[in-house]
């Protein structure tokens, strides 16, 4: 049985949502959908003045061994370092998670 597998990336607001936005949806999630191994990928923003993060993004592998495969290649390499061209990295945080 296949189990699938996620990558979870959380977003504080940003000092700038529309160049954060321009950049993330027209320059990162391109280079996101290029990772190998990537099944899915979606963009939720928050709603509500109280909620912690303003973007989640959840990445979608097919087993630990293709997230790992996947974020470590050379196209999973170039998104992370896209990051501070859009964000703060400090104000990134990720999280890998089972789906049961």
């Amino acid at each position: 049985m296949t189990m699938a597998v996620t990558a979870i990336v959380f977003y504080k607001e940003p000092a700038d949502r529309e160049k954060f936005e321009q950049h993330y949806l027209g320059t990162h999630i391109p280079m996101v959908e290029k990772i190998p191994g990537l099944q899915k990928v979606e963009v939720r923003r928050f709603t509500g003045k109280d909620a912690p993060y303003y973007l989640m993004t959840t990445l979608y592998f097919n087993s630990k061994e293709e997230r790992k495969a996947g974020l470590g290649s050379p196209e999973g390499q170039a998104t992370t370092a896209d990051v501070p061209n859009f964000a703060d990295p400090t104000s990134v945080t990720i999280a890998f998670a089972d789906i049961i």
